[in-house]
């Protein structure tokens, strides 16, 4: 349709023409309430938004001479790390003359691997670099959306009860 036809009963209508594909040949154009298009554009963004999974990188560090107990401490916070859906850098920090003895960074990341089992998957390799070997976690399924769960002790508006409204629940509880 030619442009000018579409203006005009865009017009008639009392609506807008918007370009809807200006790439394609010849370019997709629609008759619509701009104004109410904008708004369902940014309640559908807003939306996509809120199921969203947020990740954030989260780090461990070691030493190349970090006690079992120690390991097997920090493996823990890892593996809360990936449970909760957050990625996780384990570092082996080496000092002075230690980073020429980089395989025994690498028999504790190998260790570290062993320990997190399935939990998570290596998202990036053992890599050094300059003094610190480090590897990436990622978790290793889809983490369930935690939904928000309200308080037990809460009124119907929401807010928590009074001291007053608290005495009043036990004693009706009492007499029944």
């Amino acid at each position: 349709m030619d442009t000018r036809r579409a203006l005009e009963l865009a017009l008639q209508q009392g609506l807008d023409l918007a370009e809807i594909s200006p790439n394609s040949n010849p370019p997709v154009c629609k008759i619509l309430d701009y104004g109410k298009y904008k708004y369902e554009a940014k309640k559908k963004a807003q939306k996509a938004k809120k199921n969203q999974a947020v990740t954030t990188l989260k780090e461990i560090q070691f030493r190349p001479n970090t006690d079992t107990h120690d390991i097997e401490f920090k493996v823990k916070h890892i593996q809360r790390f990936l449970e909760e859906g957050n990625k996780v850098r384990v570092s082996v920090k080496f000092r002075g003359r230690e980073a020429s003895h980089a395989d025994l960074g690498h028999i504790l990341l190998k260790q570290i691997i062993d320990m997190v089992g399935n939990l998570g998957i290596v998202e990036q390799a053992p890599k050094m670099e300059g003094k610190v070997l480090s590897l990436v976690y990622g978790p290793a399924g889809k983490v369930p959306k935690k939904a928000s769960k309200p308080s037990a002790h809460t009124s119907s508006d929401g807010k928590a009860p009074t001291e007053k409204a608290k005495k009043a629940e036990s004693a009706v509880k009492t007499d029944s």
